[in-house]
């Protein structure tokens, strides 16, 4: 059987999930879907992805399962009550949620309990980059359960890692979105200061880019308008990544750094930070827009 074969079920079609489950039926991958939300299974039956009334019925003549859900107890749900009862033994499943490790590690504990194979693989890139086919996918599990999920993971992405055993790809995840999140608001607080002192956002840009100060928030990410014409400040910062999932990713990290003993001072404010963009109306916005938060501006808001 060759991986286009495989029967897939895809449980949760977000605004990350319905661009994957597109993706797959174009790759000529023979996809099945569930979402509690009607409307959204509906939209990617368009793409030649079949509807279907339950997570129970999309998984009984699947081979393989991908979920993309809110948190670690919506993943559990599914798994317990529908996966796995329902998929074949030696079947594949692929969490591509962002959740903690140890539900991570314990979801893959169920599924060799019941002949399956399991791996997590958290992504990262956005909407656009799930809609493009352009994802990176982070992969905990073992050898071989990486091996079978690798060609499906590829028609949704332009980068499959192998991060380690179960709960290695949620591990990598927390940390990179940590980090993402520290060097957005040390990017932000640079461009407000700059234009406190009289620099022009775009002198700035071309300075900072070509110097020490370059990193991905700023040279891919820019959050003030102009530098960047494909970012979300550009487009009243619209998501992108949402501020909301920033905020959870980050609680994800103080959980970790709780269970590990990790000492992360950075990130702990960083989730300070977010709580507060969020409180003040940041949950739907791209999470560049901590921009005006910390600048205290107005001027760029939607």
């Amino acid at each position: 059987m060759t991986a286009t074969d495989q029967q897939i079920a895809f449980i949760g079609l977000g605004n990350m999930g319905s661009g994957m489950a597109a993706n797959l039926a174009k790759a000529g991958f023979s996809v099945s879907a569930f979402d509690l939300d009607p409307a959204a299974v509906a939209a990617v039956a368009d793409a030649g992805v079949k509807a279907e009334a339950s997570a129970a019925e999309a998984v009984r003549t699947a081979q393989v399962v991908i979920t993309m859900l809110p948190a670690g107890q919506h993943v559990r749900q599914v798994v317990e009550e529908s996966v796995l009862g329902g998929l074949s033994q030696g079947g594949l499943l692929i969490d591509c949620s962002t959740i903690d490790v140890a539900t991570a590690r314990e979801i893959a504990a169920r599924a060799a309990e019941h002949g399956l194979a399991a791996v997590d693989a958290p992504v990262s890139g956005g909407v656009a980059a799930a809609q493009a086919g352009g994802l990176t996918f982070m992969v905990g599990g073992s050898e071989g359960a990486f091996t079978r999920a690798q060609p499906i993971l590829s028609a949704m992405g332009k980068a499959v890692i192998h991060a380690g055993e179960a709960g290695a790809g949620q591990a990598a995840k927390i940390c990179n979105n940590m980090l993402l999140a520290i060097t957005m608001i040390g990017t932000c607080e640079a461009f407000a200061m700059a234009q406190r002192l009289g620099l022009d956002p775009q002198r700035f840009f071309d300075i900072s880019s070509r110097a020490s100060g370059q990193n991905w928030s700023m040279t891919s990410y820019c959050p003030v308008p102009g530098p960047v014409p494909q970012s979300p400040a550009n487009r009243g910062y619209q998501p992108g990544f949402a501020g909301a999932m920033m905020l959870k990713d980050l609680k994800l990290a103080l959980q970790a750094a709780s269970q590990s003993g990790a000492s992360i001072p950075l990130g702990a404010h960083a989730e300070t930070l977010y709580q507060l963009f969020v409180n003040q109306g940041g949950a739907t916005q791209d999470f560049s827009g901590i921009f005006n938060l910390i600048s205290g501006s107005t001027e760029h808001k939607p």
